[in-house]
């Protein structure tokens, strides 16, 4: 992997953003009051960070049950080097961790299993915990079926494997073999994902995303009681999740730019000044989704450095 690359792509995403966002703010004092979130980000970065390594932990626990069981650093490392290039479509520039699991002994099909999994799982979670918000805001039933029409594709691919089959033959009948393979591997992950469909491995699951996202909700409990702009704490702990789910339902690239507008467009709905509305939003974007995608960049540069010659079975770490 060239590394320049992932970081040009990172530094132009970036530039496009606050391009837009300064092109956007235009005399509100968006950029004014910047400085304003000095004193509460390392606090919501911490409580970001406790997110990210709930996941991991589910990620970790969602391996070893499948016998893809690896190095906890070593593991932990791949698993963070997917947020480097989580603003793609549907995460799935997350799916980059097969190149630093595959050498561990882990089947790229189990990696896309494990990734399809735990995104599900968040969907429920994260609309449970967006529940209050959209309700009130009258978007329930917009998420509601998002996630409903997300969740039956998925349910029909583990259900009837075939479909992809079908799909695969054709290519191969069409002389397209890369094609044909990548499309094998995408219908053994669906496979694979009946593994975790015990009532162990959906509970625990389940809970580890649930405290996973309430942390990541309470960052921005944090971020509205510093910035004072008097909203219940039960509607600050839902109004992320709930705009989290309105980006992702435009299949924005990480939500961006569609998750701010919702989360301010939500903030001034409940009588917040837009200015202190987009500031907010752009807050907990730079806490959560930027923080990520960095520490997936640090990821990968330390796994491509250090580990790029280690051995391939990295027991412990």
């Amino acid at each position: 992997m060239k590394l320049a690359g992932a970081f040009h792509s990172f530094g132009l995403v970036t530039l496009v953003y606050l391009g837009v966002l300064y092109w956007l703010d235009r005399d509100k004092g968006l950029f004014a009051g910047v400085g304003a979130l000095a004193a509460v980000m390392p606090v919501m970065l911490a409580c970001i960070l406790a997110s990210l390594l709930l996941r991991f932990a589910r990620w970790h626990w969602l391996l070893s049950r499948a016998g893809g069981a690896t190095g906890v650093v070593r593991n932990c490392l791949a698993y963070f080097s997917g947020f480097a290039f989580t603003a793609t479509p549907g995460k799935v520039g997350e799916l980059l961790r097969i190149r630093y699991l595959q050498p561990m002994g882990v089947e790229p099909s189990r990696v896309l299993a494990a990734f399809v999994f735990e995104r599900s799982l968040d969907l429920i979670v994260v609309l449970f915990l967006a529940s209050l918000a959209s309700v009130r805001l009258g978007l329930f039933p917009v998420v509601l079926g998002f996630v409903s029409v997300v969740l039956a594709v998925v349910l029909l691919m583990v259900r009837f494997p075939y479909l992809t089959s079908r799909a695969s033959a054709f290519f191969h009948l069409r002389n397209r073999p890369r094609l044909a393979r990548l499309i094998d591997v995408f219908s053994k992950g669906f496979s694979d994902i009946a593994c975790w469909g015990n009532p162990l491995d959906l509970v625990v699951s389940a809970m580890l995303g649930l405290v996973a996202w309430g942390f990541t909700a309470y960052a921005f409990v944090l971020l509205v009681q510093e910035l004072s702009l008097g909203l219940p704490v039960l509607v600050s702990f839902s109004l992320y999740p709930a705009a989290m789910l309105a980006g992702a339902a435009t299949m924005m690239p990480g939500g961006l730019g569609t998750t701010e507008a919702a989360l301010t467009f939500m903030l001034s709905a409940l009588g917040t000044p837009l200015a202190d509305a987009g500031l907010a939003a752009v807050g907990i974007r730079l806490a959560s989704l930027w923080f990520a995608m960095l520490l997936g960049l640090v990821s990968v540069v330390v796994l491509e450095t250090v580990f790029r010659k280690a051995p391939a079975y990295i027991h412990g770490g």
